[in-house]
């Protein structure tokens, strides 16, 4: 299958980190890349043997070993790989082999890292040393817990082959559980109904008691993933139930083991890069709490997990845009479509609404603004029903004061920062967060550095951003104990949003505006005021910390609600921890408050 620079073009803007870069040198790059077809089975590359350079996934599957044939990875689509490869005077230091028939975009080493050099968010993603810490909870070290299927397919030992065999055809799987009231005591697969039932010509009323595996291996949920994968090889099955205490709790299968390596936002991107409407984005959408389970058990920080969701939103309201454009035809004016909120930071989680706006170049005109005003509701209506609901403070581009010229959004950054009341306060919190998502970027990048320069030199609005920042507090209550909430729906526990990490994206956003930092991300912000002397090395690096500490304990919580087939959400129970995670929450919560004190009284905020 030949690909043309436009198709390659098209495919690299939904992939980070190529994503990183303006039109022009990403048309140049994809002219650099080579398409080429590998069957199942065939080598990509081989350990040991020149290395030729970056690969990245555009169809297909590919599994990565070391010099010794063990598995390091199994990839999906959008997987990058091979830039490993370099780091031997050119010479492989792994080997690729395609899963499946694969279709795979090829970077020569020079282009690569001639990429390298122009994308400094190509440096930070092929970083080694970062990639290392990211990656050391690898499928070997996880739980079986957090691998395997919760509610296992089961039928019993008296039911008929061809009962069993509809009931793996209506549910898409490839082995059912076989036993009574979560009491196992076989297995079937379609293995066993190709070799037991069709080939012996065994008639469809047979019952599955008489054909089942009896007595099958199993694995209790504390296992780690080498134990699977060990327990797979060593006995040639792909199929292994999970029993605690005596009761049937899951099942593993191969399949679960690939997916939690290689179903990552990369396929959830793909499959929105290729679709048609917003229902069909949904269907990808609905798997986003599956992803981000999959991303905490696997170990990955906080920042990892919420960077890879939020690309997933990224991604579809790239897509929405284009389908408008395609529907409405092109814009009359160049405009420029932004995130703010959690995407605009790139902190989504399981849990997000949609915040954006428009900004539209300074030659538009009455006429044109019908326009925009379909693509807005379009966008807006088309992430609503992709799960992103609609912003109760109606912060959207559907909203005709968030659709304005450039010279108007000047204007409201400029009576924000003049005259900071509290509604100023408010939108200038919410504003001072936007991040470019598709459009001409040209007309933020100005109009960014100018408002950073114009807040930090205005002493007034700055101390006004502080107190609003103080809004929020840490849920501490007196004698070392955690103040939770004292009625309504969530009585008695804490919340981990407004309480916990909003302090301190309001912390980061008051360092980004006294250092004139145009990161938006929180942690980037606070490691961008420690590097600029914004902020002490001491207290970034306890409140990095205790941001982290929070962050991950609101990850784990929503993942924990989503296994317990719940929706996920930023209320917890403190009971649910032990006394250790608990002193160590408080801990975390006393930094914050301690540096939203020193911000109060004007230390720590600007050197």
């Amino acid at each position: 299958m030949a690909l043309s620079s436009d198709q390659i073009t098209r495919f690299l803007k939904s992939v980070h980190p190529y994503d990183s870069l303006e039109l022009e040198a990403l048309t140049h790059l994809a002219q650099s890349f080579t398409a080429t077809k590998y069957t199942a089975d065939s080598w990509i590359y081989q350990f040991d043997r020149p290395a030729p350079g970056l690969f990245l996934i555009y169809e297909g599957a590919v599994e990565v070993t070391d010099g010794t044939g063990a598995v390091v990875s199994h990839l999906g689509l959008r997987n990058s790989f091979g830039e490993r490869g370099l780091l031997r005077d050119g010479i492989a230091v792994t080997n690729a082999r395609a899963e499946e028939d694969s279709l795979i975009l090829q970077l020569p080493p020079k282009a690569f890292d001639q990429f390298l050099t122009a994308s400094a968010a190509a440096r930070k993603f092929f970083d080694r040393s970062r990639a290392e810490k990211t990656t050391n909870h690898s499928l070997a070290t996880s739980r079986v817990q957090d691998l395997m299927a919760t509610n296992p397919k089961c039928c019993a030992p008296d039911d008929s082959v061809h009962l069993a065999a509809q009931m793996m055809r209506e549910h898409r799987i490839s082995s059912l559980c076989v036993g009574h009231n979560r009491q196992l005591l076989g297995i079937l697969t379609t293995k066993d109904m190709t070799n037991k039932v069709v080939a012996e010509g065994l008639p469809p009323e047979t019952p599955v008691g008489a054909i089942m595996a009896r007595d099958p291996l199993t694995l209790p949920p504390n296992a780690l993933g080498s134990d699977v994968l060990h327990l797979m090889i060593s006995r040639r099955i792909g199929h292994v139930p999970i029993v605690e205490n005596g009761a049937l709790v899951g099942m593993i299968t191969q399949t679960d083991l690939t997916r939690f390596q290689a179903v990552t936002s990369a396929e959830l991107l793909h499959h929105i890069a290729e679709a048609q409407s917003a229902d069909e984005m949904a269907q990808v959408t609905a798997r986003i709490p599956s992803l981000l389970v999959h991303l905490v058990g696997a170990g990955n920080r906080h920042e990892v997990v919420t960077r890879l969701i939020t690309d997933v939103a990224d991604a579809v309201t790239l897509r929405l845009l284009e389908l408008a454009e395609a529907q409405f035809g092109a814009a009359p004016v160049p405009y420029l479509w932004l995130a703010c909120g959690s995407q605009g930071r790139r902190e989504q989680t399981g849990v997000s609404d949609q915040d954006n706006c428009l900004i539209l170049h300074d030659d538009v005109s009455e006429g044109d603004m019908p326009y925009f005003h379909r693509m807005a509701a379009f966008v807006s209506d088309g992430l609503n029903t992709c799960g992103y609901v609609y912003c109760p403070g109606d912060m959207m581009a559907t909203n005709p004061r968030w659709c304005q010229p450039l010279r108007v959004w000047r204007d409201y950054f400029n009576a924000w920062i003049n005259k900071p009341d509290p509604e100023a306060q408010m939108l200038a919190s919410v504003m001072f967060d936007l991040r470019a998502i598709a459009g001409d970027r040209n007309l933020f990048a100005d109009l960014q550095d100018a408002t950073l320069q114009q807040a930090r030199e205005n002493s007034i609005f700055v101390a006004h951003m502080v107190a609003n920042s103080l809004k929020h507090t840490p849920p501490l209550g007196l004698l070392r104990g955690l103040a939770t909430i004292r009625s309504g729906e969530h009585k008695n526990q804490l919340d981990l949003k407004h309480n916990g990490v909003v302090p301190v994206v309001d912390l980061g956003r008051i360092y980004a505006l006294q250092g004139q930092l145009t990161s938006v991300n929180t942690r980037a912000r606070l490691e961008e005021a420690a590097h600029a002397g914004g902020l002490s090395s001491s207290g970034a690096h306890d409140l990095l910390d205790a941001y982290d500490m929070i962050a991950e304990t609101r990850l784990q919580h929503q993942a924990a609600l989503i296994k317990q087939g719940k929706k996920p959400d930023n209320y917890l129970l403190p009971a649910v921890l032990s006394d250790l995670e608990r002193s160590h929450l408080r801990d975390a919560f006393v930094v914050v408050k301690t540096m939203q004190s020193a911000a109060a009284q004007g230390r720590g905020v600007l050197s």
